[in-house]
């Protein structure tokens, strides 16, 4: 027999921080993993930590290889069955990025037992079964703790042809570069979270964050892919310096090309940011070329921490329209074609060009 709570408080009131906002800083990050032994050497192990790479990849036979995440953070809205959604969305936007179909997810469950119903965190994992089911996997385990604050997530497994894996390591000077989603995830929850987001807005944050990445599994049939990622908690600007790290090449972004969500336009002119942008822009500044008379929404937007983005991808420029055509057709009516690669002078960085 269980106790359930006489009332329950929002679930984004349970949290420090929520979706990926809640990700370590990438300074923080790197730190970390630098103190990590180095791995043995693993014949089977197409990639593995040494670029920052969306999933793992075994090889297991000449035709397939396993792919392998996975993601969860803390709520960002405060309903439980879009909370599971979101979350679900999430990690298996990893498996698409690298090129491969989902098999399979574990899920992964911390939920302060004594101030949820059973009712509420089974509405959590009905949403990201939900969104598993979507995507014709099954939920097949996972594992639950009696946590302080609520978490939920997914370890996620796919299937790629080994020859065909995208990773974020390839992208070619003359490639163009597409982005599948808008921008303002970060803005439009913060705003949620501090009762200033309308109901237009939050329509808009739910289907982004639960628009499965599906068109990755499709890219590796296009020889013109060179480089995908995904766009999460490090912001445009995190993850285009991570593929610009990853191809020895510099990012070249055009501000007036990038898609952003209505809603949050207004939020980002009124300075309405989210934390979790400051620390990516202090931990990449560095590494980042802006124009003389940048003004300071550009840095809000490029910086600001997305849950379930989009995905970055590098394409020859022969292919790139069909990259575009194909992501319309996957229902992406954001996609865009937002700047190019060009060779590294220095150390690879992202420029921005008004």
């Amino acid at each position: 027999m269980t106790s359930e709570p006489a009332t329950e408080p929002r679930l984004t009131s349970l949290a420090h921080g929520g979706g990926c906002g809640c990700k370590m800083s990438p300074e923080r990050l790197r730190s970390i993993l630098s103190q990590m032994p180095a791995a043995s050497a693993f014949p089977s192990l197409l990639v593995g930590t040494e670029t920052s790479d969306d999933a793992a990849v075994w090889k297991i036979s000449e035709d397939q290889a396993v792919v392998a995440t996975t993601d969860f953070f803390m709520p960002m809205v405060d309903d439980p069955f879009v909370f599971g959604q979101i979350a679900a969305t999430n990690a298996l936007s990893d498996v698409y990025a690298m090129g491969a179909r989902p098999i399979m997810a574990l899920a992964i469950l911390g939920m302060p037992i004594n101030v949820l119903s059973d009712a509420t965190i089974g509405q959590i994992l009905a949403g990201g079964a939900e969104v598993c089911s979507r995507a014709g996997i099954p939920v097949a385990g996972g594992h639950s703790i009696d946590s302080v604050e609520p978490i939920y997530g997914l370890v996620a497994m796919g299937l790629v042809d080994p020859r065909r894996v995208l990773t974020n390591r390839g992208a070619r000077p003359g490639d163009r570069l597409i982005l599948t989603k808008g921008l303002g995830v970060g803005v439009l929850s913060a705003a949620f979270k501090r009762d200033e987001l309308s109901a237009t807005g939050y329509q808009a944050l739910v289907a982004s964050t639960t628009q499965l990445n599906t068109v990755g599994a499709r890219l590796p049939d296009i020889d013109g892919v060179h480089a995908v990622t995904d766009v999460t908690g490090f912001g445009l600007l995190g993850h285009a310096l991570e593929m610009a790290r990853g191809g020895d090449v510099d990012l070249e972004i055009e501000t007036g090309r990038l898609p952003v969500l209505d809603a949050a336009h207004d939020l980002i002119r009124a300075g309405r940011v989210t934390g979790a942008s400051g620390r990516n822009w202090t931990s990449y500044q560095q590494d980042v070329r802006l124009p003389a008379d940048a003004v300071a929404d550009w840095r809000d937007r490029l910086t600001d921490p997305q849950t379930s983005g989009g995905l970055l991808i590098a394409v020859a420029e022969a292919d790139a329209g069909r990259v575009l055509d194909m992501a319309v057709q996957d229902g992406f009516a954001m996609a865009t074609e937002i700047g190019r690669v060009v060779p590294a002078v220095g150390r690879p960085s992202v420029i921005v060009r008004a």
